[in-house]
């Protein structure tokens, strides 16, 4: 969910927003706007306006982040960010497919991401629903450390190219490879990471200690490691950068190598039976480069239910 660079300005206090349903058609033509600044979308690529009016009128999710301060007319505040996930079947059982969080730049240091994935996750379990999935790209670190250390999810599926080989956005250029993460709302693992009480001391020492499927070389490059050595492994991890979209703007050419090269760990390591089980920067705390975690094991293993 990463946003284009925005001009500095006067950062927003937490008193100004409210997390709400959407409602209204008002609400729900706001939609675009936000979509168009944080993805930098055309129109085409939007959510056109009468398919959020009857995905709404037909009971799916959305959520979004009202400004107070900022009113248009009675519609009670203007949109800042918002989640959309609409009803889906997978494995047997009905699930919420959250297909899009956006916040605005400007209101990114509230932490509103989170709350807005708490506030899907509270309609999901109010609706019967015991599951969410949603995709992200890979290689982007800072969602990569949202999805994985602050909500909890784990994935076992790679989309390659899932909206194509690129989209109008300016973050699709380099491929829209996707991991299919799943959130696994009872779990004791998600309400631990959501109420930040579970520490992963474990899981970020065994990363110290593994040789990475996919590492840098002293050039900022991605390098393999042999692959049946790999997969011989109980544990793995994925090496990647911190920062793609920077390096897609100065090296074009190293940033399709490091699709490769995640792209190939990431499809030998699960079609082996592995599940991306966490992620961790490599100096904690700070926006940087990190690592992924796999480990051998099925999903309901990894993640039981509380």
């Amino acid at each position: 969910m990463p946003a284009k660079s925005q001009p500095t300005m006067p950062k927003s206090s937490p008193g100004q927003i409210s997390i709400r349903d959407l409602k209204s058609i008002d609400d729900l033509a706001q939609l675009k706007e936000v979509e168009k600044e944080v993805w930098g979308m055309s129109n085409n690529d939007t959510l056109p306006l009468t398919l959020a009016i009857a995905c709404k009128a037909a009971g799916n999710i959305f959520v979004g982040a009202f400004d107070k301060d900022k009113e248009r007319g009675n519609a009670g505040g203007t949109l800042v960010g918002f989640a959309f996930g609409f009803l889906g079947r997978e494995h047997g059982q009905t699930t919420v497919h959250s297909h899009m969080l956006a916040v605005l730049d400007a209101y990114r240091h509230l932490d509103l991401g989170k709350a807005l994935k708490q506030a899907q996750r509270e309609r999901a379990l109010a609706l019967g629903v015991h599951e969410m999935t949603w995709t992200y790209d890979p290689l982007q670190s800072r969602n990569a450390h949202f999805n994985f250390s602050k909500l909890g999810v784990v994935s076992d599926i790679y989309k390659v190219d899932f909206y194509g080989p690129a989209t109008s956005s300016v973050l699709h250029q380099n491929g829209t490879d996707r991991l299919w993460v799943r959130w696994l709302l009872n779990s004791r693992r998600v309400g631990d990471r959501v109420a930040g009480t579970k520490q992963r001391g474990e899981h970020i020492e065994a990363l110290k200690l593994l040789a990475p499927m996919v590492r840098f070389d002293p050039n900022g490059k991605p390098v393999r490691a042999d692959l049946a050595e790999s997969l011989s492994r109980q544990r793995v991890s994925i090496e990647i950068p911190g920062d793609i979209l920077e390096v897609e703007r100065t090296d074009m050419g190293l940033a399709r190598d490091w699709r490769e090269a995640t792209r190939w760990a990431f499809r030998e390591s699960l079609k082996a039976g592995f599940v991306a089980a966490d992620f961790s920067r490599s100096i904690r705390g700070q926006q940087g480069p990190g690592a992924y975690l796999l480990q051998r094991a099925t999903v309901s293993e990894l993640v039981p239910e509380a």
